[in-house]
């Protein structure tokens, strides 16, 4: 499967679990690059939120919108079940790109 070209929500985390965030993104390396090797300031940059826990592919840009509004509302504990589905170690899933921050 090909990130660099599909409509992705994804979510990041600090190293000690403690803040989480929630974007949007047609190109999920390269934004998840942009975060781990701090290219703009702002929240991401001010937690050094470099690593992905969790991400999923939807079918249009509005239907990620969408989702990721969706998922901004839910409380700590859902998106915490969230990636424990699907990560439950809570590993970075971009290590095996190859880049480092």
């Amino acid at each position: 499967m090909n990130l660099g070209h599909m409509y992705c929500v994804y979510i990041l985390t600090n190293k000690n679990h403690t803040v989480l965030y929630i974007g949007v993104t047609s190109n999920l390396p390269g934004r998840i690059y942009q975060h781990q090797n701090e290219v703009a300031e702002g929240f991401s940059f001010r937690y050094k939120l470099h690593k992905l826990v969790y991400y999923e592919t939807c079918e249009s840009i509005s239907s990620a919108i969408a989702r990721e509004k969706q998922l901004k509302k839910w409380n700590r504990a859902w998106k915490e079940r969230l990636i424990a589905e699907k990560n439950p170690s809570w590993r970075d899933l971009s290590e095996e790109w190859g880049f480092e921050f």
